[in-house]
């Protein structure tokens, strides 16, 4: 098995064989919760215009995500698990867009199949990835906004590295990396509305769900299908 780490929209267009796009703060953590919290389904999309349009066409979808960070006008929810952990999901379908996380998505043309990536399911990840046994692995780490690398992202696609060669990872080490770096912006009180601490620990809590996400396609649209692995 060839594993190789990659960075940001270039690393995501190049990506072959199982590709895992990693989107930690906060994509494909938030995703997790969703599906935790009863959502039927949810479309990645990267582009705005076109996360409206499915709105407007399906009034009974909702509509979560963020740009700078922030949610759009008109939007249910922001990209933050814990604006949705108390909200009532059950059976909703859920149109998603971000800045980094779904752009990955929407690159990823050369992949074989496409697992969204975050510490949340870390292990599910691995033991699909081992289930699986492809001769090709892409960890594709889509960092801030697909500007630049973060710690976060990084440190998990080395973390799924790791398991899957046999080497030891010291995760509590890895979170205070993650705080003192990238992270601290969770801590900022003028950051707190859109951005709280509570997101920070909610998208470190490792291995909280034992389900993978795999992104499947229908009627031209990608959607991901929860796969439990329990």
């Amino acid at each position: 098995m060839e594993i190789e780490i990659l960075q940001l929209l270039e690393g995501a267009k190049k990506a072959k064989g199982l590709t895992v796009i990693i989107d930690v703060f906060r994509a494909f953590s938030t995703a997790c919760y969703a599906f935790g919290n009863g959502v039927q389904r949810i479309y990645p999309v990267g582009d705005l215009e076109k996360a409206y349009r499915l709105k407007q066409q399906n009034p009974d979808y909702i509509l979560v995500g963020e740009r700078n960070e922030q949610k759009p006008d008109g939007f249910d929810f922001g990209n933050s698990p814990s604006q949705l952990l108390n909200a009532n999901l059950s059976g909703k379908t859920m149109v998603h867009t971000t800045s980094s996380g779904t752009q990955g998505i929407a690159n990823a043309k050369e992949a074989d199949e496409i697992i969204t990536g975050s510490f949340v399911n870390a292990q599910a990840i691995i033991n699909y990835i081992r289930k699986q046994n492809p001769d090709r692995v892409s960890l594709v780490c889509m960092g801030y906004s697909c500007q630049y690398p973060t710690d976060e992202d990084t440190l998990l696609g080395e973390y799924i590295k790791n398991e899957l060669e046999g080497k030891t990872n010291d995760f509590p080490a890895i979170v205070e990396k993650i705080r003192d770096g990238d992270g601290a912006r969770f801590f900022a009180p003028e950051k707190q509305k859109w951005a709280p601490s509570a997101d920070f620990d909610l998208c470190l809590s490792l291995n909280r769900f034992d389900f993978i996400l795999k992104v499947e396609q229908e009627n031209g649209l990608n959607y991901l299908k929860k796969i439990s692995l329990s």
